[in-house]
């Protein structure tokens, strides 16, 4: 099995080299300044008209420091807190740098999961909407025949995940001859256990001299000390684990005796507040599913999306969840990264998360781009632990729920 190592096949980057754009083009000369106003920028006219018509006003403070980096061809490491620009930051600078003229795939953006691919083709979509550059969405559960169509059509801009993006270059049909940017979003999941042997086998269609960027909520060591074997003297734009907090984002426990009695407590908490839509995470699909039924039996209107879904079902509860028709998701952590549901106010971990990383991927849901939010964790006596370490991992406070909860929510 694959893994990253330091053998003679690995296509490993020199931290000693410099970074260079694609022989057809010349490299943008490096910008590292962080800027105020995206008119600062030196992008085309058509992506700044993109900018402005997506409803960006101003950077953000990721994307003040990271766009001008990715722009200058520069290997990003980059960390920020959810819902605070990270996907606009590397769309913005990796749009800046396709030529319109090469009808091959210059950007790979890569990421852990089906729902996040599509959020952030819609938002390439969105910012591309004066440029023209030819972008497709390659990942599993859509048809292959269509991923050939676009990429023989000429895509240059390339959204997907691991598998799907693969089997396209083992077949050659997702050519990386002029590949300019590769991008990690979520990159410590991406370079987990699970995905990692993956990834490995990625970067080897990836040039050498392809800029490298990777982004994250959360960039645990392991994740670090990958990305030295293939990262050319990076930009890094880290902060410490108890700084990353969410603004806006109230956290609060209750203590529950006893597993079982959780669903009664879930019913008791929705008879006390009216809530717009809250999104309840569990630890497993099969608990997904009994909860499902249990509040179905109560005459809750449910939506539920989990990993053993197809594609079009879980594209369907997401429609459903984002126009209201539903307004509780239950859902594993499939959709813990990088989900936008504007109305989420409150966040429910009916399951404390396994991984102390998840955590704050899972409460970002709500309180997206400085709205306020609220998340609420059901502890049993048996996840006391757990949120002891959640709380000193984060170096954060989990208040107990108090009795005066509507005035908080704003019922």
């Amino acid at each position: 099995m694959a893994s990253f190592s330091n053998n003679t096949n690995t296509p490993i980057k020199n931290n000693d080299s410099v970074v260079n754009d694609t022989e057809s083009t010349p490299t943008k000369k490096e910008n590292l300044s962080e800027v105020k106003s995206f008119d600062e920028l030196d992008i085309p006219e058509s992506l700044l008209r993109g900018i402005y018509s997506h409803g960006f006003e101003n950077p953000s403070p990721i994307q003040g420091k990271a766009i001008n980096p990715v722009i200058s061809g520069r290997d990003v490491i980059a960390q920020a807190q959810s819902g605070t620009g990270k996907t606009g930051s590397f769309l913005i600078g990796s749009m800046a740098r396709v030529d319109l003229s090469i009808n091959q795939p210059q950007v790979i953006v890569l990421c852990p999961n089906r729902e996040l691919a599509n959020q952030i083709f819609f938002n390439f979509e969105s910012l591309n909407a004066y440029l023209g550059i030819k972008g497709a969405l390659i990942m599993g559960g859509t048809g292959v025949e269509d991923n050939f169509k676009a990429l023989d059509a000429g895509a240059q801009f390339i959204v997907g995940t691991p598998g799907r993006v693969y089997d396209m270059m083992k077949r050659y049909v997702l050519k990386t001859s002029k590949l300019k940017t590769f991008v990690m979003d979520e990159a410590d999941e991406m370079l987990s256990k699970g995905f990692k042997d993956q990834v490995y086998e990625i970067f080897q269609f990836v040039p050498p001299n392809t800029q490298t960027c990777i982004f994250s909520a959360t960039m645990p060591p392991h994740a670090i000390e990958i990305t030295e074997k293939f990262m050319k003297n990076p930009v890094s734009l880290l902060i410490k684990n108890e700084m990353v907090t969410l603004d806006g984002i109230s956290q609060f426990y209750l203590g529950i005796e006893q597993e079982t009695w959780k669903v009664a407590t879930l019913f008791d908490l929705y008879d006390r507040l009216k809530i717009n839509q809250t999104i309840i995470f569990v630890n497993s699909k099969r608990k997904a599913e009994v909860l499902k039924e249990q509040l179905e039996a109560n005459n809750f209107v449910i939506s539920i999306i989990h990993a053993n879904m197809s594609q079009v079902q879980r594209d369907q509860t997401m429609k459903s969840f984002r126009t209201g028709e539903s307004r509780i998701l239950i859902a594993t952590d499939v959709i813990a990264r990088g989900i936008d549901v504007h109305h989420v106010q409150v966040v429910i971990n009916y399951d404390i998360p396994r991984h102390v990383e998840t955590y704050i991927h899972r409460i970002g849901r709500s309180g997206r781009y400085g709205r306020k939010g609220i998340a609420i964790n059901f502890v049993s006596e048996a996840e006391f632990e757990k949120l002891e370490r959640i709380q000193n991992y984060y170096s954060t406070q989990i208040d107990p729920l108090p009795e005066d909860i509507r005035s908080i929510i704003g019922n």
